[in-house]
């Protein structure tokens, strides 16, 4: 393995762990399901990232959601739309289901229709990550004329989730506005 790519996933793993001790100080413990490492790894990154992009949605102003960079570009709000459309798609993908949700992207645009709606299509998305197990994970679906593993399904929603992420992270440094991956942890008492 390259220094990069090493560096690049210690970096990934000491965020995910820097971000879920808050988390997992507020929840309560949930033991995984034992002989699962597969489904549970997969779950938990969702779980982070899905939480970066929520508590940055939430974060971010109203006044943000308007704001395009660059003429060619989506809005903020037109992002979180996108992230949210792209959710329901690629969940129900893994479940076997028809799409429930669709047209975010286009319809709404206000800051609460829209973290409303990206509430929703993360707890739709948890729906399909709870019931991965190993057993399943390798469970072939269709996905975009083609067949692919339920885990790979799903770990297409966390990667997706994640580039779009980097977007709203570059759109909210932009207005001077620090994204929910680089706030600091709040002090332990």
């Amino acid at each position: 393995m390259k220094f990069s790519s090493r560096l690049f996933l210690a970096v990934l793993v000491s965020a995910a762990i820097a971000t879920a001790a808050p988390a997992q100080a507020q929840e309560p413990a949930q033991a995984p399901a034992p002989g699962n490492p597969i489904s549970d790894g997969s779950r938990m990154m969702f779980r982070i990232v899905s939480g970066f992009v929520t508590k940055s949605a939430e974060k971010a102003p109203e006044e943000l959601y308007a704001f395009r960079p660059t003429p060619e570009v989506r809005t903020f709000g037109q992002l979180i739309g996108h992230v949210a459309d792209g959710a329901y798609l690629i969940c129900a993908a893994a479940m076997g289901e028809k799409q429930p949700v669709e047209g975010i992207e286009k319809t709404k645009t206000t800051k609460a229709e829209l973290v409303k709606a990206l509430n929703d299509s993360v707890a739709y998305c948890q729906k399909a990550y709870a019931g991965l197990t190993d057993a399943t994970a390798g469970q072939e679906l269709p996905f975009f004329h083609r067949k692919l593993a339920r885990v790979s399904i799903l770990d297409f929603s966390t990667a997706h989730l994640y580039e779009h992420y980097g977007n709203m992270v570059t759109y909210m440094r932009l207005k001077g506005i620090v994204p929910a991956s680089s706030e600091k942890p709040p002090a332990r008492n």
